[in-house]
């Protein structure tokens, strides 16, 4: 059905709401929000306005638009920044980093609470300590306290498990008081919990004074070990305590962003401060276009990264004033359950702050700078000169095909997958071949692509009928070109498989020379060269050596599991549950072959027959019958041998 864009334009309703643009494969590759859908999705069809390069790109790629109602501007927000984590847009600001970060959680709503590390922040009875910008340090941290504090790790459901069990490894080296065992009374537990609050709000000078004056009694006692047991205590206390630096005299919760950029990428910088203190700092690569202003980055860098982190400052302290500043501060505030501040100092220490967290932002873009454009030349580069190759434009997502197996044993075929010149390995798949029998490459090879595309167009069909996105299934995403391990014989494969499927994807062939090197491409009945030198023949060489790789691993297991047979499976009426009684019973081969019929029949989950049948296999009438048992015996047990 087609698209009348114009004809569309003229039904946008003039309400909040969130549009999105898809491009000719239905692919969506940009979501925005409006206030006002009417107005703002016809600007970008209008010729008399000036567009930056970026967005003239994008619009020359819509195919078609489709947009969502919502009752307000902040509602609008909201499903902006679900849309576009969901399906990370090409044309939109991209966070290019996904992090999660680690929080210290106190069980406060138990009776006998614990501290446990978490990567998420639940709206449960706990208290939680971070966020943190190195998981490293937080278990450090945990450490410490189970030392110190003597703090339960167990998941015991106290005081309802109390002398259940025994206690565990961690009372014996004297990191826990055992409340499991009634060791150590509530109370006395809730002072530990108390301690270890206070100890992770940053109030450390009665820790410090309590552990130095416990070393030097232990060490007046003449009790040295104890001694250098609170000193390394003490030790590790001053090293946390001097991670925490004081950044305001005010003991608010903020976060302090500052960006840098240049033509092609920017760095944003975020110092994290709890109760005054600064307890790390990290840095996130967005990817922009040159035309975009620093306004626009911090916008879309904070409508993402705290659409995602589970903790909410009361205060953001940001370079430039954002877009929409109002609605986001609503958002958050929601969010967080209490009013969140967005600032832009312009003078004294705050701006300094920001200043600083510039700086750093700065110093990070220079260092990594280069090395992102080396790896982005590496893969996505390289992708678009392999494109370029065959003319093509658009391609994201290759998919490859290898076929594997000895003399037509176990015969296997792999599928690997690069998208943005990236292997993506969750997105790899296993094919056991099933109805060719011999070494029949092109006939293995058109079975692995039938099943693959035919499954994928079934799993499709499903989830639309079920009102489902159809991105969501395992094989629904289909390539944009196909690359064969082979030339013109798996090329031609392949693009019969499609035509079947009425499929139009444009299939490659990777052709390799005479010492199994690759050579070239080919493509529309042509072989074309390809300098030996470049990133696209690297690029080529790795999808090649990736799809063999995966189907020889795949053909290795399959050969080894089939090796590893007892001789049992070679008697009529043994299956494995026969197999599995008679070698629990009887221990070893040797036992089973010198056992008497009456004896086998005895053993649960045997009858007369099958006894019979172990029996005669083991005792036959003919000589020549014996020395071959006797042979797979002795072969089978030297397997059994070698593999252990």
């Amino acid at each position: 059905m087609v698209f009348d864009i114009e004809e569309e334009l003229k039904k946008l309703p003039s309400q909040p709401g969130v549009y999105l643009m898809h491009d000719a494969k239905d692919e969506i590759i940009y979501v925005g929000k409006a206030v006002n859908l009417k107005n703002r999705v016809r600007q970008y069809f209008q010729s008399s306005r000036g567009k930056t390069a970026k967005i003239q790109k994008m619009v020359s790629r819509i195919a078609r638009f489709e947009y969502i109602v919502t009752d307000s501007e902040m509602e609008a927000l909201v499903l902006e920044c679900n849309l576009i984590k969901e399906h990370r847009p090409r044309y939109n600001t991209m966070l290019k980093d996904d992090k999660a970060y680690p929080y210290i959680r106190v069980t406060v709503g138990e009776a006998f609470p614990r501290v446990m590390f978490s990567r998420t922040m639940k709206r449960d009875k706990s208290r939680y300590f971070g966020p943190y910008t190195s998981a490293g340090a937080v278990k450090d941290t945990l450490d410490l306290i189970h030392k110190l504090y003597k703090i339960r790790t167990c998941n015991r459901s106290l005081p309802k498990d109390i002398g259940r069990e025994r206690p565990c490894l961690n009372y014996h080296i004297r990191q826990c008081d055992a409340p499991c065992q009634g060791y150590i009374d509530q109370q006395a537990y809730a002072e530990h919990v108390r301690q270890v609050l206070e100890f992770l709000n940053g109030h450390y000078d009665e820790l410090l004074k309590s552990l130095e004056d416990q070393m030097l009694q232990a060490s007046a006692a003449m009790e040295f070990e104890k001694a250098i047991e609170y000193r390394d205590l003490l030790a590790s206390v001053r090293q946390v305590a001097q991670k925490q630096k004081i950044t305001s005299g005010s003991m608010e919760d903020r976060d302090i962003i500052a960006m840098a950029k240049d033509d092609q990428d920017a760095v944003v910088q975020v110092f994290f401060v709890r109760e005054g203190k600064m307890i790390g700092r990290d840095h996130f690569h967005v990817s922009v276009g040159a035309e975009e202003s620093n306004s626009q980055i911090l916008t879309s860098f904070v409508k993402q990264f705290y659409a995602g982190t589970p903790f909410l400052p009361r205060e953001l302290w940001v370079q430039e004033e954002l877009e929409d500043a109002e609605v986001i501060a609503r958002w958050l505030g929601a969010r967080r359950g209490q009013k969140v501040r967005i600032v832009t100092p312009k003078k004294g220490e705050k701006e300094q702050l920001v200043e600083l967290a510039y700086r750093n932002a700065a110093l990070v873009l220079t260092r990594d700078g280069e090395r992102n454009r080396r790896e982005e030349q590496r893969t996505v580069g390289a992708m678009n000169e392999v494109a370029g190759w065959l003319g093509l434009s658009g391609v994201r997502r290759m998919e490859a095909f290898d076929i594997s197996n000895i003399s037509g044993s176990e015969s296997v075929g792999s599928m690997i997958v690069f998208e943005d010149g990236r292997p993506k390995r969750s997105d790899y798949r296993k094919f056991r071949i099933r109805t060719v029998i011999g070494p029949n490459d092109y006939a293995s090879m058109r079975e692995v692509l039938t099943r693959r595309f035919t499954h994928g167009l079934e799993e499709i069909e499903r989830l639309r009928a079920q009102g489902m996105d159809p991105e969501t299934g395992s094989f629904t995403r289909f390539p944009d070109l196909l690359m064969m391990d082979g030339g013109k014989g798996q090329v031609n494969i392949a693009l019969e498989v499609l035509a079947g499927l009425k499929l139009d994807i444009p299939v490659c062939g990777m052709v390799k020379d005479d010492n199994h090197r690759t050579r070239g491409v080919y493509f529309n009945n042509v072989e074309i060269p390809i300098d030996r030198h470049s990133e696209g023949f690297r690029l080529v060489t790795r999808i090649q050596d990736e799809a063999h790789r995966f189907a020889i691993e795949y053909h290795r297991s399959l050969r080894g599991k089939s090796q590893v047979r007892s001789i049992l499976d070679e008697i009529s009426g043994i299956g494995d549950v026969r197999r599995k009684a008679l070698m629990k019973h009887m221990k070893t081969i040797e036992a089973v072959k010198a056992a008497s019929a009456e004896e086998l029949a005895d053993i649960p989950g045997m009858n007369r027959s099958a006894a019979e049948s172990v029996y005669r296999f083991f005792h036959p009438e003919n000589p020549d019958q014996a020395v071959i048992v006797e042979y797979e015996s002795s072969f089978s047990k030297t397997v059994r041998d070698n593999r252990g």
